[in-house]
């Protein structure tokens, strides 16, 4: 008698805590709309890389393009446009007229990378977290002796900015600037976003 009882009990309360927990649900949700996901938009976004001269002027500009959505499943964006360098390094040895030939190389990347991510609209704006990576050869200097390799004497030159951009949305929105260091020009990144019908 006394587990016919107990089980009873054990019952009661199991039914009593199911009606409880959801009339909690019920006022807690009474008068309170679910919350809905903000629709997805999509855009189409420009990235022109600028290299000005000394007088402000444009030198060289080259435009990458690609789409990104405010769906969390496509706010990424990434370009790469690079090549591969063969840096010299280690041993070398003397070819038929007595140059220095290196053996072997390491191999740099050099070129563009741009990443974008945490798209999303702020007071009709885009806002997101951009990296750019931007490297190249400066210019080969002459050898100080006759038989050196100019690429034993290549240097790398790299810009790279990390930062949150707010964009305005139809008009180029200069995002990163930078001085060159061997000369008086300098380099930007104009960022535009276009909305997609």
């Amino acid at each position: 008698m006394r587990k016919i009882a107990t089980v009873c009990w054990i019952l009661l309360f199991v039914i009593a805590s199911g009606s409880y927990a959801k009339a909690q649900d019920a006022s807690n949700s009474e008068g309170q709309p679910k919350a809905s996901a903000a629709p997805a938009h999509y855009f189409h976004l420009e990235f022109v890389l600028q290299e000005l001269g000394a007088d402000g002027k444009t030198v060289n500009s080259r435009t990458y393009t690609s789409n990104v959505s405010t769906d969390s499943r496509n706010q990424y964006v990434s370009i790469r446009a690079t090549s591969r360098i063969p840096i010299p390094i280690g041993p070398t040895h003397k070819d038929s007229s007595g140059a220095d030939v290196p053996m072997q190389f390491q191999y740099q990347e050099v070129g563009i990378s741009i990443d974008a991510r945490d798209t999303r609209e702020v007071n009709g704006q885009l806002a997101l977290y951009l990296v750019a990576d931007i490297t190249s050869l400066a210019p080969p200097s002459r050898p100080t002796n006759p038989g050196d390799s100019v690429l034993r004497e290549a240097v790398v030159r790299e810009n790279k900015w990390q930062s949150f951009a707010l964009i305005r949305l139809g008009k180029p929105t200069v995002v990163f600037t930078s001085d060159a260091l061997d000369s008086k020009g300098s380099m930007q990144l104009l960022v535009t976003a276009t909305p997609l019908q």
